[in-house]
């Protein structure tokens, strides 16, 4: 069902005052429009405007064209409805289609983009006296996180098969299992003694994983999720920010 809104409303009768407004079959007006219609008196009716009577030949006057109604920019994601201008409260989520900027799906996007910003910060820090390797595989990471971003504006599915070089099963095997990879002891709580970039690389860890739920709930719908390729990614981010602490404890970052 698709809604008429008050801004189309304005547009399609700013040149004319009919003293009914026919509302047609499936379509509804929002609580906005009909409190327009109805400040300029215009009374609201279903269905088609009743055919009028043809006039006489030697009376009839020409009919003057049908005002033209512009085309509308954008459709409300959740209501259907057409907007002319984008309203300040709203934001595109794919092409023309607007949702409400504390939409799920907009908050997720804003996570995604303070996780790259963070990601950018720390290779700028790191790049200064630390590891080149731990910069570019930084680097691995910010390229997966913008492909995700994306896939999801674009509604694309995720294709990339490896992060910092290594398969989603080879992520797995080397979180799980860290002392047989690395010789580093499972679950080693950070401390600040394990030095700048380790507390570096395990707050985009925290911050990977709170994406990671910002996804699962932007893409629920029931007990369905509708973008398991994206959310099943950023659980191998959060992998593979483990790792790289993991190599940072181990060495092969100096």
């Amino acid at each position: 069902m698709k809604a008429i809104t008050e801004d189309f409303l304005r547009l399609e009768l700013r040149n004319a005052q009919p003293e009914t407004y026919y509302v047609p079959e499936g379509k509804i007006l929002t609580p906005a429009a009909r409190e327009y219609l109805q400040q300029r008196k215009i009374k609201i009716a279903k269905g088609k405007p009743p055919e009028a009577a043809p006039a006489a030949p030697a009376a009839a006057a020409p009919a003057a064209a049908p005002a033209a109604v512009p085309s509308a920019k954008y459709r409300d994601h959740e209501t259907g409805a057409f907007y002319m201008e984008k309203p300040e409260h709203m934001t595109q989520l794919c092409g023309n289609e607007l949702v409400v900027k504390s939409h799920p799906r907009i908050l997720f996007r804003g996570k995604l983009d303070s996780l790259q910003a963070l990601v950018v910060l720390d290779q700028a820090l790191i790049a200064a006296d630390g590891s080149q390797k731990l910069v570019d595989d930084l680097g691995n990471i910010l390229d997966n996180l913008r492909e995700l971003m994306r896939c999801d504006v674009l509604d694309e599915a995720y294709t990339r098969q490896t992060i910092i070089g290594l398969t989603h099963q080879e992520l797995r095997e080397r979180s799980h299992n860290p002392q047989k990879f690395f010789g580093i002891q499972q679950m080693l709580l950070p401390d600040h003694t394990m030095g700048r970039d380790y507390a570096l690389l395990n707050q985009l860890r925290a911050a990977v994983r709170e994406t990671e739920v910002a996804a699962a709930a932007a893409f629920q719908a029931g007990s369905k999720c509708t973008r398991p390729d994206l959310v099943e990614e950023l659980n191998r981010l959060s992998s593979a920010m483990h790792i790289m602490m993991c190599m940072y404890l181990a060495g092969q970052y100096r």
